[in-house]
């Protein structure tokens, strides 16, 4: 019988707040966190909006020598992962360091390294790079310096599949743990992609939000969406053997209960127009919790404010969920920190998490009409208190990726 895992420490940096307090603080408020972008000049660029981490001192989680060694994306995943450690009062004196593992992932790794890299061998010839060019640019480095910074010995993976590879790495820790491979898991995403090269790459996609205005740029599930903002930081949660828990006395935010992957196999940007492969996934994930579609309360969605994404999603979610559907509470934490990447499903986990332990579901910000077939309920115009009893969180990501999560509250 698969062992139970449940949530026992949680860590965020977020364009609303460089912790969990602050970032959950931030949701419940509505906050925006979409500004013009100063990682770099965007004159030149059509897009001149993002979502950007503020005051993010990297010296405040580690000596500087160590912190300077690592890209930015590798920095939030560190911090990230600090705050859910300290959080889960997990003593790694006390453990076997070979029990506790890492999947943390990124969609991209460090487009910042790849950029100088280039621009030096450009400049100065190729036997004048930085020889460390590569080790900062891989993404499985977040994983890799976390393991290293606290010196976890056990499984550690990165799992990458674009959008989805943060809601995928949680996924993979919980089998991980559910079958014996580890006791603890730190699972979740970081990304740190707001580089002219990213911007101008998906703006040419047609991927991007054109509107200037910060506070309109990301509606999800509106009729005038016309794209995602770009986002960066790093959610990370601390998953954890229920028995193993019990014995230290940890706090138990929540269970991890299902987890559903599938692919379109349809399109290397585009969902599933009738959302049968995201649909699976949902219908995977219940089925892997044990739970109805009644069952569950809530659904933090993909939602990205893309024309077509919102749109098939919805399909999606109606495919899984048949009638029960219509009573359903959907929100997009993407409308207040814009699109996060691989650590998107990190970050949307956490508030999951957080709207289950405070029975509260935040604002879909920016919604204010929807087209005819967006007809659910997406939270507009304000977030509501309600109990929830099980939430599902969904990650769809280029080349037809999709997972989903289902969080439920803890019982003995």
């Amino acid at each position: 019988m698969a062992r139970r895992v449940v949530i026992t420490g949680l860590g965020a940096i977020t364009p609303v707040g460089n912790s969990v307090k602050e970032y959950w603080e931030s949701l419940k408020a509505g906050k925006c966190g979409i500004s013009p972008i100063t990682h770099f000049d965007p004159a030149d660029f059509k897009v001149k909006i993002a979502a950007e981490v503020k005051d993010f001192d990297p010296k405040a989680y580690g000596d500087a020598k160590s912190m300077r060694r690592m890209e930015l994306f590798s920095q939030y995943a560190v911090a990230a992962s600090l705050e859910a450690l300290s959080d889960s009062r997990l003593s790694m004196e006390a453990e076997d360091a070979f029990r506790v593992g890492v999947a943390i992932g990124s969609g991209i790794g460090s487009l910042q390294a790849m950029e100088a890299g280039v621009k030096r061998m450009a400049e100065k010839g190729p036997g004048r790079m930085d020889p460390l060019t590569v080790p900062r640019m891989i993404s499985n480095m977040a994983a890799g310096n976390v393991a290293i910074r606290f010196g976890l010995r056990g499984k550690n993976i990165n799992v990458v599949t674009a959008c989805a590879t943060g809601t995928h790495c949680i996924g993979e820790a919980m089998r991980s743990i559910q079958y014996g491979d580890a006791d603890v898991m730190l699972a979740g995403g970081a990304e740190a992609p707001i580089t002219p090269f990213g911007v101008g790459g998906f703006t040419v996609l047609t991927a991007l939000s054109e509107n200037p205005d910060p506070g309109t740029a990301s509606r999800p599930f509106d009729k005038n969406r016309d794209g995602f903002v770009m986002g960066e930081g790093a959610g990370v949660l601390v998953l954890e053997e229920l028995e193993h828990a019990r014995k230290r006395r940890a706090h138990i935010y929540a269970e991890l209960l299902g987890y559903g992957a599938t692919c379109d196999a349809y399109h290397i940007t585009s969902p599933a127009e009738d959302g049968s492969g995201a649909a699976r996934a949902m219908q995977d994930a219940m089925k892997d919790a044990g739970l109805s579609p009644e069952e569950i309360d809530y659904i933090n969605a993909h939602g990205t404010s893309t024309p077509l994404n919102d749109l098939f999603e919805t399909r999606a979610i109606r495919l899984a969920f048949g009638d029960a559907a219509g009573k359903l509470r959907i929100n997009s934490t993407k409308s207040m920190i814009g699109h996060l990447l691989g650590a998107a499903g990190g970050v949307e986990a956490i508030a999951c998490v957080k709207s289950i332990e405070e029975g509260y579901v935040h604002v879909t910000r920016g919604l204010t009409e929807s087209e005819q077939e967006l007809d659910l309920d997406y939270c507009r115009g304000s977030g509501c208190a309600m109990d929830i009893r099980a939430a599902l969180s969904n990650s769809l990501g280029f080349g037809g990726h999709n997972a989903s999560l289902v969080i439920g509250k803890y019982r003995e």
